[in-house]
């Protein structure tokens, strides 16, 4: 498992240096490569298709634009998660700025998403609306977190990163990542408290 965590980075690492060259395929290949978790990471934290389409085509270009200002101090991997989670922390501290988060805004994007429909397809109706009215409240119930901790619970609970990561992700040390995890999990548990009683 270390090795091919070595042979990513070091894929990665020659896909960057190609791109800083003015090799745009190979910038092209990272795109592909993280757009689905990008997407994922953005989705769960914004609860709406449209604007993850919009920042996610944002964290692209930006990553673009500054590919000659990345030195490898991190990993590839790390420094566009970077990107991303600002890029869509910022976002977030706009919407709540111009107005208050509705449970209209919550988007029924999930009714399109390919695993969703792909797990609930051999399901009879009743667990099938089951799940469906689960997944409503799992995204209400993210959605009411705080952006910091909305990002936390994304990035591990969703994506799978560990604690280190995230630390480097967030510029915040492990122990705060731990903090708001335990903060965040428990929100969540007070929210879906009565649809699990």
């Amino acid at each position: 498992m270390a090795d091919a965590a070595a042979n990513d980075k070091q894929e990665d690492r020659q896909l960057v240096e190609r791109a800083q060259e003015g090799d745009c395929p190979a910038f092209d290949t990272l795109v592909l490569k993280y757009s689905q978790r990008l997407y994922a990471l953005i989705y769960h934290m914004t609860s709406h298709r449209e604007d993850t389409h919009d920042l996610l085509q944002e964290v692209f270009a930006r990553a673009f634009r500054n590919l000659k200002s990345f030195r490898g101090q991190s990993g590839f991997y790390t420094w566009i998660y970077t990107i991303a989670v600002n890029l869509t922390l910022n976002f977030l501290k706009k919407r709540n700025r111009r107005r208050m988060l509705s449970l209209d805004d919550v988007d029924s994007g999930i009714q399109h998403d390919g695993e969703f429909l792909e797990l609930t397809a051999s399901s009879d109706p009743v667990r099938e609306a089951g799940l469906h009215e689960l997944q409503l409240h799992l995204n209400e119930a993210l959605q009411k977190l705080s952006n910091d901790h909305r990002a936390v619970v994304t990035l591990f609970d969703i994506q799978g990163m560990p604690h280190a990561e995230i630390s480097r992700i967030l510029k915040v040390s492990e122990g705060t990542v731990r903090s708001r995890l335990h903060y965040a999990h428990k929100q969540l548990q007070a929210h879906l408290s009565n649809y699990l009683a």
